[in-house]
């Protein structure tokens, strides 16, 4: 009890010389929410381009069209063998005729494609897949590729290649971001307590001569660390969210252009504890080096 009330005396104290410097405090807590809120703000960003990728490709399918001119007796024996095969989950066949059908209400270009002799469609299957992984997906197109009858097998999946190689990219250069800055919080950090010890060498001096131990003189300045991140990731937090309610609005607009109701994920109650957990700690290990390095140096004279 009696080192829990320490604790909570120190925090007090940590937080009165906060304000005693208004000024300083708060410029240095919003560096460090600004230079946080780079990486979160394109975290969130990435979780968001996810989703919506996830969103447009929905159900992965492979799209099988026939020869023209294969029978019913063919068409009923593929059926049966696609529906029996192990990657498979399930299929649905797509009559030419349906195609046509479809085509001729889709593309706004009826009067065309009712003054065509014949019609030009295959019939195909749609085919459902139990594995919805890229590689997959494609270890089964080529596979179908080798079947009698098949003319065309078709897999759209170039472009989800080129979206997960964006998302990589995009996941690899905000690491990086985060590891320069959390270097760079940690520099503010040390340096501030670096300041705060040598403005109180003299009291730091007495307190020695007097008998108190090291981790009694560090514990303020680790306190004092601690406190400063976790403010400054609050500061980073807020700043985030607000971005994301000004980008929303315009992102509202475009979707709606689109009929589509994607938006930017805010920060999930996970996300935000370890943004807090995360700044905190990094303005502890600053205090805790610049401590480190400083208070052996300073003996009573």
């Amino acid at each position: 009890m009696k080192t829990l009330l320490e604790h909570l005396r120190v925090l007090r104290h940590t937080l009165q010389r906060l304000l005693l410097t208004p000024n300083a405090s708060l410029l240095n807590i919003l560096i460090i929410g600004i230079a946080l809120s780079l990486p979160v703000g394109g975290y969130v960003l990435l979780k968001s381009v996810q989703a919506l990728g996830a969103q447009i490709s929905g159900t992965p399918q492979l799209s099988v069209f026939l020869a023209l001119g294969t029978n019913n007796a063919d068409i009923e024996r593929i059926g049966d063998k696609l529906k029996q095969h192990a990657a498979i989950k399930r299929i649905e066949f797509v009559p030419r005729a349906l195609a046509l059908k479809k085509l001729q209400q889709s593309s706004g270009l009826s009067d065309v494609i009712g003054g065509l002799s014949q019609n030009p469609l295959p019939d195909a299957f749609i085919i459902y897949p139990k594995d919805d992984n890229v590689t997959a997906l494609e270890a089964l197109r080529d596979e179908l590729k080798t079947w009698a009858r098949f003319e065309h097998v078709q897999l759209d999946s170039a472009w989800i290649h080129k979206l997960e190689t964006l998302l990589n990219f995009g996941r690899t250069s905000v690491a990086i971001l985060a590891a320069l800055l959390s270097f760079a919080l940690i520099a503010i950090t040390f340096n501030t307590i670096r300041l705060q010890i040598l403005t109180r060498r003299e009291e730091i001096e007495v307190s020695k001569l007097i008998g108190a131990t090291d981790a009694f003189i560090r514990r303020p300045f680790l306190y004092f660390g601690l406190t400063q991140g976790l403010l400054g990731g609050i500061a980073a937090w807020l700043l985030v969210a607000a971005s994301l309610q000004l980008l929303n609005y315009q992102v509202g607009t475009l979707s709606q252009l689109y009929a589509s109701n994607f938006s930017l994920q805010h920060l999930s109650f996970g996300d935000s504890l370890t943004l807090l957990g995360f700044s905190a700690y990094l303005g502890w290990l600053g205090a805790w080096f610049s401590v480190s390095q400083h208070l052996w140096q300073i003996e009573p004279r």
